[in-house]
């Protein structure tokens, strides 16, 4: 039997059952952990269970027992991979479990945006819709979806899934590979700054890497339709945050809504948090990924991996 430990379980929910894991042999469940205590919380484990968690030589050199890390995410940057080999030590990510849930999201935000729901719900909520000379308030303009130019940068399955929803919404849909090699067939692709500069909306499904880091910069938000909306649900630090402020603060691009940050959780000093204009910009903590079914299947896949791993 095989002692397993979850380092970070709280990175999932505590609406999500892990008891079953206890299946597999003994099962220690951390809520969070500490960089300084992992060595000593993993030293006599087979099985480790981590979201952000590092995994180098520093934080599991002592783990002589360690056979396996599943990662709860799809991103491993946080993953010594080198390291692990030389031990022989097998890990596994997932990747797919929340497709659905990130591409509804995508969509989330841009209506917030798009339709200016914060003015609108602060309209009636105040009073100001009682008694109103008219049925309609004509404070915000907004437009429908139907016609205009949606960009995708990153055409992996949450991009594809976008692209198809948008396209049933009547929209003209563009795609950038930003690694120049993935020729989607079907599906319309371009070059950056076509993309930058005929697009209404932009949304980033990328992942992180020495493509994408810093993509979304100053020149970027300079070449995009002073009405446009920018749209983040891929990996923070592909925008770099005061270029993006100051886009919004000089009227360069129309509106922004993001569900990742450079730093998660939010900094004080990200410049982005003194933009108080609801109706331009909107963040979530990173929850995109996170409906229940999403994570529900996040944890299925993990409980085969293991599974597998040991049958």
């Amino acid at each position: 039997m095989a002692k397993i430990v979850f380092l970070d379980a709280k990175s999932i929910g505590d609406d999500i059952p892990l008891d079953r894991f206890g299946d597999f042999g003994e099962l220690v469940i951390y809520e969070f952990t500490k960089d300084e205590d992992i060595e000593e919380r993993i030293k006599d484990a087979d099985i480790i269970v981590i979201n952000k968690m590092p995994v180098n030589e520093a934080t599991i050199g002592n783990a002589e027992k360690l056979k396996l890390v599943c990662v709860t995410a799809t991103g491993t940057n946080n993953l010594d991979k080198e390291y692990l080999d030389a031990r022989g030590i097998a890990w596994r990510n997932v990747a797919g479990y929340s497709t659905e849930s990130v591409a509804q999201h995508t969509f989330s935000l841009l209506f917030y945006l798009f339709e200016k729901m914060s003015y609108y719900d602060e309209y009636v909520k105040s009073g100001k819709y009682i008694n109103d000379t008219s049925f309609t308030h004509f404070g915000c303009r907004f437009h429908q979806l139907a016609g205009m130019k949606w960009g995708i940068i990153g055409l992996g399955d949450i991009g594809k899934r976008v692209y198809g929803i948008a396209k049933e919404f009547g929209c003209d849909m563009s795609y950038y590979s930003t690694s120049g090699k993935n020729d989607a067939k079907g599906y319309n692709r371009v070059d950056f700054d076509t993309l930058l500069r005929e697009s209404d909306i932009v949304s980033v499904h990328a992942p992180l890497n020495a493509d994408t880091i810093g993509l979304m910069n100053k020149e970027a938000f300079a070449k995009m339709k002073k009405t446009s909306i920018f749209i983040n649900v891929g990996r923070g630090p592909i925008v770099v945050e005061q270029d993006l402020y100051d886009a919004l603060v000089n009227e360069e691009i129309g509106a922004a809504g993001l569900d990742v940050l450079c730093e998660e959780p939010m900094s004080d000093t990200n410049p982005l948090i003194n933009f108080k204009d609801s109706t331009r910009l909107v963040i979530t903590p990173h929850i995109a990924w996170a409906s229940v079914e999403a994570r529900t299947n996040l944890m299925n896949i993990i409980y085969g991996q293991i599974r597998d791993f040991l049958c």
